[in-house]
């Protein structure tokens, strides 16, 4: 059964923080795009198609509400970095969170990437062997399906990590998602 971190919503005066979020400190940002696949090959084109197509259609997102169709997302390197970067570490602290080992938040960690964001969501999960099953997962749930859905978002970026020996999970995923200023 796959593990979720409870969402938390934040709001700050310019922006929105749907889900805290963080990179693990000690992980380079080259080396976590590079490691940040699970080894599927470029599951990124297939990733963000199968977000676009999520978006195009109305949704109920169960507590959070219904949604109307969503532009569609951009890929953006910088949050795929993050994310990878993110996923790592969670596999590293053998946890499924939010946030970092220092306590840092999405905010924190994309400005400190020189990412300037208006909005920032973050999705993340445990255990799914793929791309067609995380998010199966995602859209299941009802705060990951209102950041999938959040019509204020426009570029994302996906990572994931494998588990290391003794891990809860074979995979860890973290995905972020953004509205760039």
């Amino acid at each position: 059964m796959p593990s979720f971190s409870k969402l938390r919503a934040l709001s700050a005066a310019s922006a929105v923080l749907a889900c805290a979020a963080a990179c693990a400190a000690d992980a380079s940002s080259t080396n976590a795009a590079a490691a940040g696949t699970c080894g599927f090959a470029r599951f990124e084109p297939a990733l963000l198609q199968s977000v676009n197509e999520f978006r195009a259609s109305p949704r109920r997102c169960g507590t959070r509400g219904s949604f109307g169709p969503a532009a569609p997302l951009r890929w953006n390197d910088t949050l795929a970095r993050l994310a990878s970067t993110h996923a790592q570490g969670m596999a590293a602290r053998n946890e499924v969170e939010h946030n970092d080992a220092k306590g840092r938040g999405p905010a924190e960690r994309a400005t400190a990437a020189g990412y300037a964001w208006q909005v920032f969501a973050e999705n993340v999960a445990g255990n799914y062997p793929g791309t067609a099953e995380v998010m199966a997962g995602w859209q299941a749930s009802p705060g990951h399906c209102a950041n999938l859905m959040n019509p204020a978002v426009r570029e994302l970026g996906v990572g994931c990590a494998p588990g290391v020996r003794g891990s809860a999970f074979k995979t860890y995923w973290a995905m972020e998602l953004a509205k760039p200023r």
